[in-house]
């Protein structure tokens, strides 16, 4: 599961018809590690706005968030992350 922010909607005219219907959003990995600042298209399952922080499934957990392991995506977008919780360390 990554991090993300919504950078902008992706139209497109014409799709495999398994995704009509779908919104296709622009995301940008805001999170830590190698995968920070790279960008996916990722499908809308629960109609995030540009600029929210959302969380991001990827593979085939994200066929499965639609009920169809044969899915032509990739990603979506299946939660809109309201803050971020700080944890602190704590030696025991």
């Amino acid at each position: 599961m990554l991090t993300a922010k919504l950078i902008d909607h992706i139209w497109a005219t014409r799709k495999a018809d398994e995704i009509n219907g779908y919104k296709l959003m622009l995301v940008e990995v805001i999170g830590g590690g190698t995968n920070a600042g790279a960008r996916y298209v990722a499908v809308d399952t629960i109609s995030s706005g540009i600029g929210d922080r959302v969380l991001v499934v990827t593979g085939s957990t994200a066929r499965r968030m639609l009920g169809d392991d044969n899915l032509p995506i990739d990603a979506a977008i299946v939660g809109i992350i309201d803050e971020d919780c700080q944890f602190e360390k704590t030696n025991q």
